[in-house]
């Protein structure tokens, strides 16, 4: 390790696009600044902006590997983009146990996971039995509750259906489309280890690890009956720091911002490559609206080019920088820039398309910040009219910026770091023996 620092060594340990790094990257930062050894394993695609920020990491895979998967079209279909997720990380499945393997015997670590590394880090435990293992949710959906389930995929779910329903669907879903997906590689890679088969994904998950901290407010999710315990409720991450991610505008975006009305921005997520009907609709709906436009999109080749002169495109900007010059925000539903959006107390239209998308833009609706358009009924006529309601409420601009106010009000990266070193070092309840 390069830095000064003490104690045991804290593996943080990330996986997924951008949205999935910038969280570990402002803990990895802030808990390194407080003494800590820090110790990054995260996809090779982006190790630059570890690198950058000065943390010591392992890059796992390779960039050709990581552009398969975002340039495979299953990845954003909401049956068929498990798997690819599954297959994706077959081959690194043992990445902690070979880490650990490493590691002198008496040097002491504990490991901060993303929910899909919870598997590696769990067969690490061959090794050290007692490894602690703190798991991280950057969404309430990720905790496959029964209670507070405002959708299943794309079916909205009805505050009246019965939590024996909610369960009964939850008992279909798992063994249907998860586990069929994720356990043959998975219970390979733990025979290889030693370790018996699991049968369930998700119940391992949610209960390998000693303690889970959430990337969220209870505003946003409140903590539920059948969430794992301990659970750690915390904050939405803030922006890292702006000598990581430059928060001042470009020159080129200042003085398009500068040279009109307040635009409205169109991003599909950072990974998402296959958005041409996305792009295509926005620029149809912010001209019938005549509204200009800010295309956000590191994947040009999905754009409909030649932009006319009141919409502009950028590869990529810092949204807790921009957000607050805008007029609102088209987005996937992407848990960091659903933050960013009710940070900068801006109005919301969520377009999701997999994963908890759907969950994230269903409860910026219950909050009253925006509203949700499914992207299987994505046309410009739709998103002219929502956005054109969402522009036009006064009660929707009251509760963003009351939301705004909160964030702004609330000391979210010291009361973060605090909860994560509760989480890996304080003490904890025992945890139940798992398999």
């Amino acid at each position: 390790m390069t830095q000064a620092a003490h104690g045991p060594l804290l593996i943080l340990a990330t996986t997924g696009t951008t949205g999935d790094m910038l969280p570990y990257l402002t803990l990895g930062r802030g808990l390194q600044a407080r003494g800590h050894r820090v110790l990054m394993v995260v996809p090779r695609f982006h190790e630059r902006i570890f690198a950058e920020a000065g943390l010591d990491y392992l890059g796992l895979g390779s960039h050709e590997e990581f552009q398969a998967v975002l340039g495979n079209p299953d990845l954003w279909d909401e049956r068929k983009g498990w798997r690819v997720i599954c297959e994706s990380a077959a081959p690194h499945l043992d990445c902690l146990h070979q880490l650990i393997a490493r590691l002198p015997a008496a040097d002491p670590c504990v490991v901060l996971s993303h929910p899909l590394l919870v598997p590696a880090a769990a067969m690490a435990r061959a090794l050290r039995p007692d490894l602690r293992i703190v798991v991280t949710y950057m969404a309430p959906s990720n905790l496959c509750s029964s209670h507070d389930m405002l959708a299943l995929g794309s079916l909205r779910l009805p505050a009246w259906v019965p939590l024996s329903w909610r369960q009964w669907a939850w008992s279909l879903v798992h063994p249907w489309l998860v586990d069929p997906a994720a356990l043959p590689s998975l219970n390979a890679a733990r025979a290889r280890v030693g370790l018996g088969p699991i049968p369930h994904f998700f119940e391992h998950v949610l209960h390998a690890p000693d303690a889970s901290l959430g990337l969220f407010p209870p505003w946003f999710g409140a903590v539920q009956p059948d969430w794992p315990q301990p659970f750690l409720a915390g904050h939405f991450p803030p922006a890292p720091l702006p000598s990581l991610t430059p928060q001042t505008l470009p020159p080129e975006l200042l003085h398009f911002l500068d040279a009109g009305a307040a635009p409205i921005v169109f991003t599909p997520g950072s990974g998402h490559q296959h958005a041409q009907q996305f792009f295509k609709s926005a620029l149809a709906a912010a001209r019938a609206l005549g509204k200009r436009a800010l295309l956000v999109t590191a994947h040009p080749g999905h754009l409909p080019l030649p932009l006319p002169d009141d919409v502009m495109w950028q590869p990529y900007v810092a949204f807790d920088a921009l957000l607050p010059r805008v007029a609102a925000i088209v987005h996937h539903g992407g848990i960091g820039t659903t933050a960013a959006a009710m940070r900068a107390g801006i109005p919301q239209l969520v377009v999701p398309f997999a994963y908890d998308q759907f969950d994230n833009g269903y409860r910026v609706q219950r909050m009253g910040v925006g509203t949700v358009l499914k992207a299987r009924r994505l046309s410009a006529r739709h998103m002219q009219h929502a956005l054109a309601k969402l522009l036009e409420s006064g009660e929707v601009a009251r509760a963003s910026g009351a939301i705004a106010r909160t964030m702004h009000a609330t000391q979210e990266q010291e009361e973060l770091l605090d909860l994560a070193e509760q989480a890996l070092l304080g003490p904890l309840k025992a945890r139940p023996l798992q398999a």
